[in-house]
């Protein structure tokens, strides 16, 4: 397994507040009477309550429960994984940065394929790391981090770490499971594997067995955002082997997830079947808005996730068509990196499949 930073080795830091939650459950029994915490507890809320609901009260005065021990408690019952293996933060992009602070030290070289989703960059660098970017495999009909590249650039920067996204954003490629296993093989040993897998529920085999375990040397990292329709909330969690999540506890915020949010995604939980819908109508939202455009010529992608990559010639076309669709008010996503700049990613909700919604889109268009 890759090394941990050496200021994290030993027994500090340790979380000075476990929360009320966590407490009570140590001790095995309720503690009513809250005389030590400052949060406002007697507020009134009289314009929350008239604005939102007496329920919404009952998660805004109070932190979170720090270990989110019910919410992990269902992951670990519906992916089929011990509590041990499951860590809970606020969203997948609080989990990037935690991956970062907790397990790469400041000039130390981290990898990932240049475009990908740009969070990572944007945390990496603000770390102190040395970015290392590699060129996506642009093929017809495939746009994809390149795993060779990935590889060869982590032993030749002797990276700390490699991020892939998978399935990918921006492109929506989906790389095998046993192509994720073979790269983890053959990283340098000291090279960790951190595997955004934000867009996990829309794959096809989401939910097979051992699909969700834990990998040596890998931190896997999954988000309510998407499928649970959560972005607002921020839930997301990790799975790793317990004693990398240890490390990663001792520089986690441990009040970042809000007692809102934890009490959303355990309700979602408990009615699994909401979100096999919403999974269902998006999938078949992606395959009417993939018919539409590839009707109208437009090279299509493939995506295993719950958007679609429309792939022009050059950044100027795509550019062009971006820019005339934002002047419309319709926002579709451009990546800002210059190597993918001739992408247009849009996200296949109701919206988009709006007769002449993305006319704009077809040939002709601009000239009209």
């Amino acid at each position: 397994m890759p090394r941990f930073p050496k200021h994290l080795t030993g027994a500090g830091p340790v979380n000075p507040f476990p929360g009320l939650s966590a407490l009570q459950r140590r001790i095995g029994q309720p503690i009513p009477h809250r005389l030590g915490s400052n949060e406002g507890l007697d507020m009134p809320h009289s314009v929350l309550r008239a604005h939102f609901g007496e329920a919404m009260l009952a998660h805004v005065r109070a932190y979170g429960d720090a270990e989110a021990y019910a919410l992990r408690q269902a992951l670990s019952a519906d992916l089929s994984i011990p509590m041990t293996f499951l860590l809970v933060d606020a969203g997948a992009d609080s989990l990037i940065a935690l991956a970062l602070r907790g397990l790469v030290e400041p000039d130390d070289a981290v990898v990932c394929a240049g475009g990908t989703y740009p969070t990572f960059t944007y945390f990496a660098q603000g770390h102190g790391c040395r970015l290392i970017e590699t060129a996506y495999q642009d093929e017809p009909e495939r746009l994809a981090p390149d795993l060779d590249a990935l590889l060869d650039a982590a032993h030749q920067h002797q990276a700390r770490l490699v991020y892939l996204a998978n399935p990918d954003n921006p492109s929506g490629h989906l790389h095998t499971d046993a192509a994720i296993a073979e790269l983890r093989a053959q990283l340098p040993e000291d090279c960790w594997l951190l595997l955004d897998e934000a867009y996990y529920d829309f794959r096809d085999d989401a939910g097979q067995p051992g699909g969700s375990e834990a990998m040596a040397g890998v931190v896997r990292l999954r988000t309510f955002s998407k499928a649970h329709g959560l972005a607002g909330l921020r839930v997301g969690y990790a799975i790793a082997e317990p004693e990398v999540l240890d490390v990663l506890l001792k520089v986690r915020i441990h009040y970042a997830v809000s007692s809102l949010g934890l009490a959303a995604a355990e309700l979602l939980m408990a009615h699994p079947e909401e979100v096999k819908t919403h999974i269902a109508a998006v999938k078949q939202r992606r395959q009417q808005l993939t018919n539409y455009l590839r009707q109208i010529g437009g090279d299509v992608l493939p995506s295993h996730t719950n958007f679609v990559a429309l792939r022009f010639p050059n950044a100027d076309a795509a550019l062009q068509r971006h820019q005339a669709l934002l002047q419309a008010g319709i926002l579709v996503a451009r990546p800002a990196h210059p190597a993918l700049g001739h992408l247009l990613r849009i996200t296949a909700v109701e919206d988009a499949l709006v007769d002449g919604r993305l006319a704009l889109l077809e040939p002709g268009a601009l000239s009209a």
